[in-house]
């Protein structure tokens, strides 16, 4: 039976790749479990208008993550930490710190796409790296300063 992955399997295929299965594992196992349809010519126009869908949703994303990297280059925050001698922090600046400090600048960035190296230790000026999607990475301009 010829099916079209809605998703991708494993040791199957890719999604939207058209492939030829067990009548069986189709009925029992992908059909029911969403991963795939019956490769109609019906069903074979809507994955493709999906598709098409996507990749302009893509396209929208990838273009809203390159307008933020301009804003990000723009920008610069001041982190203020005690320090010791020798201009040694006490403790570190966390990602944490520095989306608290996106946010007074009016963006919002998940932490987990600020993307550190190694850990900042030290008073001084950083470049810290966000990734803002799958290709496109931004920096921001981080100044440690003593409290």
């Amino acid at each position: 039976m010829k099916v079209i992955l809605k998703e991708s399997v494993s040791q199957l295929g890719q999604r939207g790749d058209v492939v030829d299965v067990a009548d069986g594992y189709a009925r029992n196992y992908l059909l029911p479990k969403g991963l795939a349809l019956s490769a109609t010519l019906k069903n074979m126009k809507l994955l493709e208008r999906e598709q098409k869908i996507e990749e302009t949703h893509c396209l929208q994303k990838k273009e809203d993550a390159e307008e933020m990297v301009a804003r990000l280059q723009k920008i610069s925050l001041t982190i203020r930490k005690k320090a010791g001698e020798q201009d040694i922090l006490f403790g570190s600046v966390t990602p944490g710190e520095i989306v608290e400090a996106l946010k007074q600048e009016g963006l919002e960035i998940d932490r987990k796409r600020i993307i550190m190296e190694q850990s900042i230790k030290r008073l001084g000026v950083y470049s810290v790296k966000i990734k803002l999607y799958a290709e496109v990475m931004g920096e921001v301009k981080v100044w440690v300063v003593k409290e």
